[in-house]
């Protein structure tokens, strides 16, 4: 996981608490600054994300981005109150979903997006049935099947855990915004350039500096018709 490592020793109170009443009142895109800042002041901004993660609040990218940034420093304090209060991440699954997706929680909160995307598709075989699970592959006609919530809950896990930038909706939102053309998505979501498909796994880029809408990467090598039943699924249209 990529985040800031050095601490600010000079760092106020004065200036943690500005940061604090900031974070506190700001929309969650002017969030993700300050969280990255509060991080580089050691225990101070650690003990303020972490009322920042107590508030109870439903998870956003913010939310997510604290506790991803919690997540990778060695401080006994943080990863006990991380353990204790959210042993699964900051997302709680609900009973109503067939899958278990706690081992993707970490893997995004680890930023281990390669492996994450991974499993993802694995995950969605198990939901489609076996004959997906023994092909390691979705037809098309299966989608359909795949349950809403838990279709929504893969989307989510991806957003809270990348910034907003990465998850089914992300990707239908860039599809919807060049026509349903395939042709500018792909580009779009760096799947293709020049005209030439992204190479798997070496040429996709598997951190944030990926364009909106590059993972997950679902069932990509099988064509266009699986990702068109994916866009098109209720979870989006009716949820």
């Amino acid at each position: 996981m990529n985040s800031p490592t050095m601490e600010n020793p000079t760092a106020s109170q004065d200036s943690i608490e500005a940061l604090k009443t900031a974070l506190q009142t700001s929309p969650p895109p002017k969030q993700l600054p300050l969280i990255q800042t509060l991080i580089t002041t050691g225990e101070p901004g650690y003990s303020v994300l972490m009322d920042f993660l107590s508030t109870g609040a439903p998870p956003t990218v913010a939310l997510g981005r604290a506790y991803q940034y919690l997540y990778g420093v060695a401080d006994e304090g943080v990863k006990t109150f991380l353990a204790e209060r959210f042993p699964q991440g900051i997302l709680p699954i609900s009973a109503d979903c067939q899958g278990d997706y706690g081992e993707l929680q970490t893997l995004l909160a680890e930023q281990d997006f390669e492996t994450a995307d991974r499993l993802t598709l694995q995950l969605l075989c198990a939901l489609a049935g076996p004959g997906a699970i023994k092909r390691k592959w979705l037809y098309f006609t299966e989608v359909s099947q795949l349950s809403v919530i838990d279709l929504q809950t893969l989307d989510l896990l991806w957003q809270i855990y990348s910034e907003g930038k990465f998850g089914f909706v992300q990707q239908r939102q860039v599809w919807l915004g060049v026509g349903r053309n395939w042709e500018r998505l792909w580009p779009k979501i760096a799947w293709k350039k020049d005209n030439i498909w992204t190479r798997y796994p070496g040429e996709f880029i598997w951190n944030l500096n990926a364009p909106v809408g590059h993972l997950p990467l679902s069932n990509q090598l099988r064509g266009v018709r699986v990702m068109e039943a994916l866009l098109n699924h209720p979870a989006w249209i009716n949820g």
